[in-house]
């Protein structure tokens, strides 16, 4: 078995075809082909379906395996690299759209004074499409809401957020509440994030809790496209504080909601297998922009720190 098989059974995954795998690693497709049939013959199985050009279930498990094995293989090179203080290599880097939106700034000027030959390369998304990327290896660190679900993964608390009613400063409930509760949330239709995410978790639990059964106006998978119907007038949203951006704050206002519980939101790696050390340094570098900010969105809370206004 060869890392240049491994290497071209990876690229089918994630590029669907023999022909765009030949080009992501620079070579022709006769020898992706001819790779992937030497890799077929010695595991004495069909690992891509040649009409579909889909992975069959032997290709996703060897695939599984191959992602740690080639970053293991690429982690060499990053790691003798940190014995002359010179850390290279790139970091994949998962991200909740509500956490990026303040922390990536304060890790790409970290990172570009402290390790400035690491590439990073950042995905947005919900904790449904990032977590199951970081345990497959397509991704080497991830910010994500608390909790990951993934028993191969490990993680540690980075900040707490407020969740709040997000609502239009015309609403009838704007203008005579400064805080609500459950029981007055269940008269009103809300755009509410979509079942069995963490956040939805979160909200379901507080509000079971008051023995209330919130009624959605829709559910959605996407925290950015429910404050965008907000804030076109569908009507209010349950959302992390730091959803409500300072210019939107002269039409639009945050209301506390009684009894509900902090968003926890951590950092999270694969719990099995060492890190190349890129990886290890953007881990301790994003812990340490997080804690060390001077100033963080309003309902966000970090020790030491103290929100922006």
């Amino acid at each position: 078995m060869e890392i240049r098989q491994l290497e071209a059974l990876v690229g089918i995954a994630d590029h669907r075809t023999f022909s765009n795998a030949a080009d992501a690693l620079g070579t022709v497709q006769s020898n992706i082909s001819n790779r992937i049939a030497r890799l077929e013959a010695e595991l004495g199985t069909t690992l891509v379906d040649r009409a579909s050009g889909n992975l069959t279930e032997s290709g996703a498990i060897v695939v599984e395996r191959a992602r740690r094995v080639l970053a293991e293989v690429n982690a060499i090179a990053s790691d003798v690299s940190e014995l002359n203080a010179d850390i290279r290599g790139y970091v994949s880097l998962g991200m909740i759209g509500t956490a990026g939106r303040w922390i990536v700034p304060l890790l790409l000027q970290a990172q570009r004074v402290r390790f400035p030959h690491i590439s990073l390369r950042i995905t947005e998304g919900t904790n449904s499409v990032i977590e199951p990327q970081v345990v497959n290896g397509q991704i080497d660190l991830a910010v994500l809401a608390w909790p990951v679900l993934a028993p191969e993964l490990a993680e540690v608390d980075l900040f707490k957020e407020d969740l709040v009613l997000i609502i239009d400063k015309t609403h009838e409930l704007a203008r005579t509440h400064r805080s609500v509760t459950f029981e007055t949330l269940s008269h009103y239709e809300l755009l509410l994030p979509f079942p069995g995410t963490p956040i939805r978790r979160e909200i379901d639990e507080a509000a079971h809790a008051h023995g209330i059964e919130l009624r959605p106006l829709i559910e959605l998978d996407g925290l950015r496209t429910i404050a965008s119907m907000t804030f076109d007038g569908h009507g209010p949203s349950i959302l992390p504080a730091t959803m409500l951006s300072p210019h939107l704050r002269e039409n639009f206002t945050a209301i506390p909601i009684d009894g509900i519980a902090q968003r926890r939101v951590s950092l999270v790696n694969r719990r099995f297998g060492f890190p190349a050390a890129p990886v290890r340094a953007i881990h301790a570098l994003l812990i340490d922009v997080v804690k060390s900010a001077v100033r963080t969105p309003e309902g966000v809370f970090v020790p030491s720190n103290t929100p922006l206004q």
